[in-house]
């Protein structure tokens, strides 16, 4: 079954160009395309869409702020982050209104693709650049306090892995494990940490050293 996509973005350039990129995936089915946030958002409520590719940089209502709204009525729906520049700010904003995914639009064909791939998954997705705008973020910003509950190994190693900004496949193939069988150790780390979204879980990674990223 292919994912059915909307496509958030200001510059009809940019759309025509991402367009095409969809088309030719074969598993992707672009079901409509906004030029902002409220035409956004009226598009979610008709064509249901499994992910909303969303651009950040949009005028008047940010897509930060159409992230916001869109999952406040639609809290089944995925979001993935779209922006230019790899922004610290912007990427916490993004990903604290629920986003579960940021691409640069610099970055290849492929890691749309992908990023597209595991937010449909259920997963998170942040490219490189993004990965390291929150740890940088995390960094400056770091809370001091108690430790939390212990972790079992494979779940500090799939914690380690999700903060370095890696995808739940990758794990999976890292580990030599099945990416259902990450899905589930990361559900459990948040459980038990009651943390709730990839922001959170890479501020726990850090105040407790197990990521040097």
């Amino acid at each position: 079954m292919s994912i059915r996509i909307l496509l958030v973005d200001d510059h009809k350039m940019l759309r025509e160009a991402l367009r095409g990129i969809l088309e030719k995936a074969g598993d992707i089915e672009l079901v409509g395309e906004a030029d902002d946030g409220p035409a956004a958002l009226e598009m979610a409520r008709a064509l249901a869409p499994d992910v909303v590719v969303m651009d950040i940089g949009l005028v008047g209502m940010s897509g930060i702020e159409a992230t916001r709204r869109l999952l406040a009525e639609h809290p089944g729906m995925k979001v993935l982050g779209l922006s230019t520049f790899a922004d610290r700010r912007m990427v916490m904003q993004m990903l604290e209104a629920g986003a579960r995914g940021y691409v640069v639009k610099s970055a290849g064909s492929e890691e749309l693709l992908r990023g597209i791939r595991e937010v449909a998954q259920g997963g998170t997705y942040l490219y490189a650049e993004a990965a390291a705008a929150i740890v940088d973020n995390l960094r400056m910003n770091s809370l001091q306090g108690s430790r939390s509950p212990a972790l079992g190994r494979r779940e500090r190693e799939v914690l380690q892995l999700l903060a370095s900004g890696k995808t739940s496949t990758m794990i999976a193939e890292a580990l030599g494990i099945a990416t259902g069988t990450v899905e589930v150790h990361r559900r459990n780390i948040m459980r038990k940490l009651d943390l709730h979204n990839v922001a959170e879980l890479t501020r726990y990674a850090i105040r407790e050293g197990l990521t040097s990223a």
